[in-house]
């Protein structure tokens, strides 16, 4: 006979959080989704404060403390952030790591290809890894804790494209650093990887018909994946039912398999 729950499912009430990337897409729907579990929840953001702390109002509307703190990626020092935001509430018990340079919408996606290389590998590459490196003594000392970093289902398989190129060696290096990052932490702290599939955030929102179609032919689910998808696998993966779970690189894409 299963034993009866005492709690509800990825409950985490209690626990501070802090959302790189937070203000919009899919860091916005993970601050949300952990809030609703119970969490504490300190939404990171680069240059768009308003919509920080707008998102930081929702959570407090929801009835959990939230705070909206910048990080100028690649300039800002990574561990006076750490400090900044662990002395808000005297410690952070979930990092989800999901800043990333944005070269599909806006002015950086007509730049050059070095340019974007570059971007990307401070941004997304660099900044993952310094924070992690950062947050992992102090998570150590407080004997516990969850990091969640952000891969790409393609990343491991290919796709054609000079942006398809570009993400697949950014964010193949933060999967094999996920891997071996979580042998350092453990076993005081939980280090996993998501790599979304197509999900419809800005870029999606406006594609053209061909890339609709395309992605309904490419997901066996016949639809674009939602920010909410991803986060409510990261609200799982970072609760205490997820608690046998570290080193993974999890796909969450629909079913894609090429």
């Amino acid at each position: 006979m299963a034993a009866s729950r005492s709690s509800p499912f990825a409950d985490l009430t209690g626990k501070r959080a802090v959302i790189t990337g937070g203000s919009s897409g899919i860091g916005r729907a993970i601050a949300l989704e952990l809030a609703r579990g119970g969490c504490d929840v300190i939404v990171h953001y680069g240059r768009s404060e308003t919509a920080a702390q707008s998102v930081a109002d929702e959570i407090t509307a929801i009835g959990r403390r939230s705070a909206a703190r910048q990080l100028a990626f690649p300039a800002g020092n990574y561990d006076e952030f750490v400090d900044s935001v662990w002395q808000i509430w005297g410690g952070v018990d979930i990092w989800v790591n999901n800043a990333g340079a944005d070269l599909l919408t806006g002015s950086q996606a007509k730049l050059p290809y070095a340019e974007k290389l570059a971007l990307l590998w401070q941004v997304d590459v660099a900044g993952t890894l310094q924070l992690c490196k950062a947050v992992l003594p102090r998570m150590k000392a407080a004997h516990g804790g969850v990091i969640i970093n952000i891969g790409w289902d393609q990343a491991d398989r290919g796709m054609e494209g000079d942006s398809a190129e570009l993400f697949s060696a950014a964010k193949n290096a933060i999967m094999g650093f996920t891997r071996s990052f979580a042998l350092t932490a453990a076993p005081e702290v939980r280090v996993n990887c998501i790599a979304p599939g197509w999900i419809q955030t800005a870029w999606g929102e406006h594609a053209s018909q061909d890339w609709q179609d395309r992605v309904v032919r490419e997901t066996p689910l016949r639809r674009w994946g939602l920010p909410e998808d991803i986060a409510r696998l990261t609200r799982f993966l970072v609760s205490d039912d997820a608690s046998y779970l570290t080193g993974q690189v999890i796909n969450a894409n629909g079913g894609a398999v090429r």
